[in-house]
C-alpha cells in the first residue's frame, strides 16, 4: 500500500507544485479545485489515474506524468450520477497524447453503458506533437465515442482555457458548449493565421468566448467565471433526463397551472408592425418565470431554451419579434433545427411560439444557402416524434408558418390567438400584387390599397379561415395560454409514435 500511496501522490499534483501556482496566478483554478466545484462533495471517484504516456522522444521517455494530463471519473451534481473528464493543463500543457485520448474515450463509453450524462472540462493546447500520429488517433477516438454518444447521453463541455487544433472538435460533436468569458477554441492559432493571410489576430479576436457565443454560434453559453460555468451545468442538468430512454425530471411547482396570463394584454401589441420581447411571453407562461435561454447571444431573431410547464421540462422554440421582426435566417434557421433535435433525442416536447413575417431575403442569404438551411428547421420538425404544441401569436406567413411547427409537419397541436395573420404573405404585399392593376389606374391609390387591406385581413390575415380548415385546433384568449398549454400537455404525456411514416432506413439525411 506504501507504493501504491507514492503513485497516488505523484498522480495528484499533476505538474507539480510550481505549474499548479502559476495556473492560479493566471486566475484559474486547478483542476481538481475544479472538480471540487462541479461535483457534490465527496463524490468523486477517480479512475485509471496512474496512466502514462508512451512516447520515447523529444524527452518524454525522461518525464513521467500520472494521469498523462487529464482526470478521469465519476461523481454526482444534486445527487446525480455523472461521468467526468478534466483536462490538467499543469501536466504538458493538457494536451492530448494518445493515452489521455483514450482515457476520455474510456469515460464516455462507460457513461453510453450505464446511461448517465458526460461532462468534459476543457483546458488544452491540442494534439500532444511530441507524440506524432499517436496523439491524432488518440484525438480520433474521442470524437469516435463523442459521436457514439449523441443522442444517447446529454454530453456538455465546458471550456476553461485554450481548446486548440484538433482537441476543439470534441466540445463540436457534444450536446452543449459552455464557454468562461477568459477561454478561447480555434482550429488553427494566431501564427498560422498570419503566416497564411499575412493578418495580425489576438487569440480573444479569433476565437473567444464572446466571438464564439454570438458570431460562430460553437458556445451556446458564456459563463463570467468558472464558478458561474459550474452553475450553469448543474441548471442545465436540471432539465435534462439521463439518458434518451429516460423522461426528464419532474420538479413540482407552487405556481398554479390554471393561473391566468392577462399580462400578456400588455406586453404583446395587437398592431403586427410593433415589437415586444418574446421572453416576456415565455417567462409569463411558464413555471416560476423561471427560462433558461440556450444561444442567448447567437442568431437573436429566435429565441429557444428550456422551462418547465407544471413541473414538466419543456423546450420552447420562438420567434424573436425584438430583433428584426422575428425573420428566420441562415443562422436562426441552424439554431432552432438543432434544439429541435436535441429535444427530440431526449423526451422533452417542444412548445413553438410563433411570430414571424417570414424567412429572410436577400442576395447574401440566398448565396449562402437559405434554402438548404431553412430546410433543416423542416426536417428537424417533420422527424420529431415528442409531443408538439405550436402558439401562433400574431405573424405566421409562408414558408416561415409551415417552418415553425404547424400542422403539416405533425405537430400534435395548432393553437391560435384572435391576433394572429395566417396567410401566405403579409397583407400589404399580397394586396400589392393581387390588386396591381386596380391600384395603378385608381384616382385614389392608397384609398384602393387601405380598402383592399381591410377585406384581405377579414378574408385571409386571420386565424379562422385555417381554423375553419382545420390546420388550427383552437382560438384562445391569450390570458387562458399557460393553462391551456398545460392541458395539452398534460395529454400528450402518453403520445405513443413509431417511426411509421418512415421506410425501413438506416437514417434520415438531413440537408446539412
Amino acid at each position: 500500500m506504501k507504493r501504491v500511496r507514492e503513485f497516488r501522490d505523484k498522480s495528484i499534483m499533476g505538474g507539480g507544485q510550481e505549474k499548479i501556482d502559476a495556473q492560479r496566478k493566471k486566475g484559474k483554478l486547478w483542476v481538481r479545485e475544479r472538480l471540487e466545484k462541479l461535483l457534490d462533495p465527496d463524490s468523486f471517484t477517480e479512475f485509471q489515474w496512474m496512466v502514462t504516456h508512451r512516447s520515447k522522444y523529444f524527452g518524454l521517455d525522461k518525464t513521467v506524468f500520472y494521469n498523462d494530463g487529464v482526470i478521469t471519473g465519476f461523481g454526482k451534481i444534486d445527487g446525480r450520477n455523472v461521468y467526468v473528464y478534466a483536462q490538467d493543463f499543469t501536466v504538458l500543457g493538457g494536451s492530448i497524447g494518445e493515452a489521455h485520448g483514450l482515457k476520455i474515450a474510456k469515460t464516455i463509453e462507460q457513461a453510453i453503458q450505464n446511461g448517465f450524462p458526460v461532462i468534459g472540462l476543457y483546458d488544452s493546447g491540442g494534439a500532444r506533437i511530441q507524440e506524432g500520429v499517436a496523439s491524432l488517433n488518440g484525438c480520433g477516438r474521442i470524437f469516435y465515442a463523442n459521436v457514439k454518444a449523441s443522442g444517447v447521453i446529454p454530453q456538455i463541455a465546458v471550456i476553461l482555457g485554450p481548446c486548440a487544433g484538433a482537441a476543439s472538435y470534441s466540445p463540436a460533436l457534444m450536446d452543449f458548449v459552455i464557454m468562461v468569458k477568459s477561454s478561447y477554441m480555434f482550429i488553427t492559432g494566431p501564427e498560422v493565421v498570419k503566416a497564411a493571410t499575412g493578418v495580425d489576430v489576438s487569440f480573444e479576436e479569433l476565437g473567444g468566448a464572446e466571438k464564439h457565443g454570438s458570431i460562430s454560434g460553437v458556445a451556446h453559453f458564456v459563463a463570467s467565471d468558472e464558478e458561474s460555468a459550474f452553475m450553469l451545468v448543474r441548471k442545465l442538468l436540471s432539465f435534462l433526463p439521463n439518458n434518451n430512454s429516460e423522461d426528464p425530471p419532474y420538479i413540482p411547482s407552487d405556481d398554479p397551472v390554471n393561473r391566468r396570463n392577462d399580462e400578456l394584454y400588455e406586453v404583446v401589441p395587437t398592431d403586427p408592425t410593433k415589437p415586444f420581447d418574446v421572453r416576456d411571453v415565455i417567462r409569463t407562461i411558464v413555471d416560476d418565470g423561471d427560462f433558461l435561454e440556450v444561444h442567448e447571444l447567437y442568431a437573436p431573431s429566435a429565441v429557444v431554451g428550456f422551462a418547465r410547464l407544471g413541473g414538466y421540462t419543456i423546450g420552447i422554440v420562438a420567434n424573436q419579434p425584438a430583433v428584426n421582426a422575428g425573420v428566420i435566417d441562415i443562422d436562426a434557421s441552424n439554431k432552432i433545427a438543432r434544439f429541435v433535435r436535441f429535444c427530440d433525442s431526449f423526451n422533452i416536447p417542444i412548445i413553438t411560439l410563433v411570430d414571424t413575417p417570414g424567412f429572410m431575403p436577400g442576395v447574401d442569404q440566398e448565396h449562402g444557402g437559405i434554402i438548404r438551411h431553412g430546410a433543416k428547421i423542416l426536417h428537424a420538425y417533420s422527424e420529431a416524434t415528442v409531443p408538439k404544441i405550436t402558439l401562433i401569436m400574431r405573424k405566421a406567413y409562408g414558408g416561415a408558418y409551415i417552418a415553425m411547427g404547424s400542422q403539416s409537419l405533425g405537430s400534435d397541436v395548432n393553437i391560435a390567438w384572435p391576433t394572429a395573420e395566417i396567410a401566405v404573405m403579409g397583407p400589404e404585399g399580397a394586396v400589392r400584387i393581387l390588386y396591381r392593376r386596380e391600384i395603378d389606374s385608381s384616382a385614389n391609390p392608397q384609398q384602393v390599397v387601405e380598402q383592399k387591406l381591410k377585406e384581405y385581413r377579414e378574408v385571409f390575415a386571420n386565424p379562422y379561415r385555417a381554423a375553419e380548415l382545420g390546420y388550427v385546433d383552437d382560438i384562445i384568449d391569450p390570458a387562458d395560454t399557460r393553462h391551456v398549454l398545460y392541458k395539452h400537455l398534460q395529454i400528450l404525456k402518453f403520445k405513443r409514435e413509431e417511426h411509421a411514416m418512415y421506410l425501413p432506413r438506416k437514417h434520415s439525411n438531413i440537408p446539412l
